[in-house]
């Protein structure tokens, strides 16, 4: 989503813009009415890739996986030797399945560069072997202005969350391609200050100005600004919607174990809907002990999904991770719903809820604190949009048609110069 809404607002900032993506990359979902937002202006050049089907990745993801997730990378244990199978694709597959569009991507990109006359290039990851283009373009173009745009934190929690590969070795190449990677880059993006601040602690030797934070954000022409329901449903249930994909670092078990804790009249007035791929089976039967209680609605195109938000009365978040924030926290505040959150005490998610005024969190460990947001809730009543003030001032700041205003201007300094 960050890259679509760059290529649908950069037209109107005075950047000519091409966009070299794969034509069969295999996703958790696919929603091609976006495909509508993108002005004709834009450019899409697409390649073959060697991917497979979402499924089988995930298989294989499952065989290759080394060690359990650390909670600090740079505290790396040494694992239990693997076997021939793992080993094999831990070699091959460095660092994640997609290095096999590699070579398409280059020629591909070398290409464009020349007959397109690129001044910039923009490579956003993950997928994280895209990183790897930048030493092969650098090569080839010495002057070509190269910034890369890491969506998520790599090193220090996406590899250990959503990694392919989680041995000594994997953790070694990854820093070995981030480290090349942002030496050989004009400027690096991240998308939390925190973020920022990880990566550029990492090359100390690299000047403080390479490094640039654009956050996420949510396009106002996608959401309608519902607001807080004004007077609970007739029949008192109270709606909690999440949108997204169940994965590691919104693994629900806490959630649940609270939600059952509820006396059994509250539990009673709770509906939580899903929307989204759930990734694990435990995750999973894990939500499906909330029984009555629970609706898993699998994945739904952007604006189905959205448009939800418009009959619920509260938006859940779960989110462990201590860096990156989830794409659905922006969509919550931009369609100013009520959020209760299950986040990091300490995370960067945690610090837009106080600054936003997005809601009501606890831990995400704390079963005790998540029940008392469900008791608090089911107290709030009709004073729900008394009690709810967001801060509409600086949420405004997240909306996706400015942020992409004040990446443009990034891009055209750089080229300036």
């Amino acid at each position: 989503m960050r890259a679509a809404s760059l290529a649908r607002y950069f037209p109107a900032e005075g950047i000519r813009l091409d966009v070299l993506t794969a034509r069969n990359a295999s996703a958790v979902g696919f929603d091609p009415t976006l495909l509508k937002e993108i002005p004709s202006e834009v450019i899409v050049h697409r390649t073959l890739a060697l991917d497979l089907p979402f499924g089988i990745k995930k298989q294989i993801k499952k065989l290759a996986g080394g060690r359990k997730p650390l909670k600090d990378s740079s505290a790396a244990t040494p694992a239990a030797k693997p076997n021939f199978l793992k080993r094999v694709l831990q070699n091959l597959l460095l660092p994640d399945p997609q290095v096999t569009w590699l070579p398409v991507l280059t020629r591909a990109a070398r290409r464009v560069v020349k007959e397109r006359n690129i001044e910039l290039i923009l490579i956003t990851v993950p997928p994280f072997s895209c990183v790897l283009l930048v030493e092969k373009m650098r090569k080839v173009f010495p002057g070509l202005a190269i910034v890369v745009d890491f969506r998520d934190e790599w090193l220090s929690t996406a590899i250990d969350l959503v990694g392919f590969g989680r041995t000594d070795r994997t953790f070694e190449a990854a820093r070995n391609m981030e480290a090349s990677a942002v030496a050989k880059a004009t400027a690096v993006v991240a998308v939390t200050e925190a973020s920022r601040r990880q990566i550029r602690a990492r090359y100390p030797q690299a000047p403080d100005s390479k490094f640039h934070l654009i956050p996420n954000g949510f396009d106002a022409t996608s959401l309608h600004h519902s607001g807080p329901l004004l007077k609970p449903r007739p029949d008192g249930k109270i709606v909690v919607t999440h949108i997204g994909t169940i994965y590691a670092a919104t693994e629900p078990t806490a959630l649940v174990q609270a939600v059952q804790s509820l006396p059994p009249e509250l539990k009673s007035r709770f509906k939580l809907s899903f929307i989204g791929h759930i990734e694990e089976p435990r995750f999973r039967e894990a939500l499906l002990q909330l029984g009555d209680m629970v609706e898993l609605k699998g994945f739904l195109p952007q604006r189905e999904a959205l448009a939800t938000m418009d009959q619920t009365d509260y938006v859940l978040l779960i989110n462990h991770d201590h860096l990156n924030v989830s794409g659905k926290f922006y969509d919550y505040v931009g369609a100013g719903k009520p959020i209760l959150g299950c986040v990091h005490p300490e995370g960067e998610t945690r610090r837009l809820f106080d600054e936003l005024q997005a809601g009501w969190w606890a831990a995400h460990y704390d079963v005790e604190g998540i029940r008392q947001l469900f008791v608090d809730a089911a107290a709030r009543g009709d004073s729900l949009h008394r009690e709810f003030q967001p801060n509409t001032v600086k949420i405004a700041q997240y909306e996706r048609r400015v942020l992409a205003r004040r990446y443009a201007a990034l891009l055209h300094s750089i080229v300036g110069k």
